[in-house]
This record gives structure tokens, C-alpha cells and sequence, in this order.
């Protein structure tokens, strides 16, 4: 039997599969105070609202994104990965922890090198810019 952090996990790789299409899965695995932090931002971002904003916006913009290992503790993960944002690659780790029920409590992204961390930078920029004027 599965438990409540492995059934999360597996939601979470569907998710990214759907390419950030599958936003009400995304929903159901985050916790309502999930804190989400970026490479590229100082601050930690709070709550599920922005969570799903930056990680939807991540799923449309890496391209060929592959998970390639993963690193398990009783209430984390890590799972490294590479992407490409244009023809600059990025090498990644999410971290990730879980709370009782198996929801995402904490997202961490961590990336290398500094020319893929600001490709990256520079294309989640334009696409939550795209997404706030969607909003008005």
C-alpha cells in the first residue's frame, strides 16, 4: 500500500507530464499554507495561489524536462532534473516536503549553472507577466 507522500509524488509526475494542463491535480497535492521557493526570487512565496502561479509557469516553460533521480526521506524529497529553456540547458533539484496527509507543505528549486539560472529567470518573467495581464 502506498502512502500518502508516495500517492502525492505520483500526482506530482503527472502533473508535470500534463505540462502544467492538469492545474486541479496540482491543487489537490498542494496544502493551503504550501510555501514555495524560488532561484530566482529573495523571498519565500506563501500560499497555494502563488505556488500553482510559479509552478504552472515552470511546467509551460521547460522544455524537455526529465526527472533522473530521486533522494527519499520520511517526510521530503529530492528529485534532480534537467530542462531546456530555448538552447541553454538547466540542472535542477526539487525539493520537496510532505506533511501528515501528503500534501506539499515546502518546494524548494534549486538550479545551475548561472547561464541556465538566468534563462530561466528570464522565461518565468515573461510568462508570469503574461499571466498577470491575463488576470486583469
Amino acid at each position: 500500500m502506498l502512502t500518502n507522500r508516495e500517492i502525492t509524488l505520483e500526482k506530482w509526475h503527472e502533473f508535470v507530464k500534463s505540462r502544467g494542463e492538469n492545474t486541479s491535480l496540482l491543487s489537490e497535492i498542494l496544502a493551503d499554507e504550501v510555501i514555495f521557493r524560488s532561484p530566482v526570487v529573495w523571498t519565500p512565496q506563501e500560499g497555494k495561489k502563488i505556488t500553482m502561479k510559479y509552478l504552472i509557469s515552470a511546467a509551460e516553460v521547460l522544455e524537455d524536462f526529465t526527472y533522473h533521480r530521486e533522494f527519499v526521506s520520511e517526510d521530503s524529497v529530492a528529485l534532480e532534473f534537467t530542462a531546456r529553456i530555448g538552447e541553454i540547458i538547466v540542472k535542477a533539484m526539487d525539493i520537496i516536503q510532505f506533511n501528515l496527509n501528503g500534501q506539499i507543505i515546502d518546494f524548494e528549486v534549486m538550479a545551475r549553472p548561472a547561464k541556465g539560472l538566468q534563462a530561466l529567470q528570464a522565461a518565468m518573467a515573461e510568462k508570469l507577466t503574461q499571466k498577470s495581464m491575463a488576470d486583469k
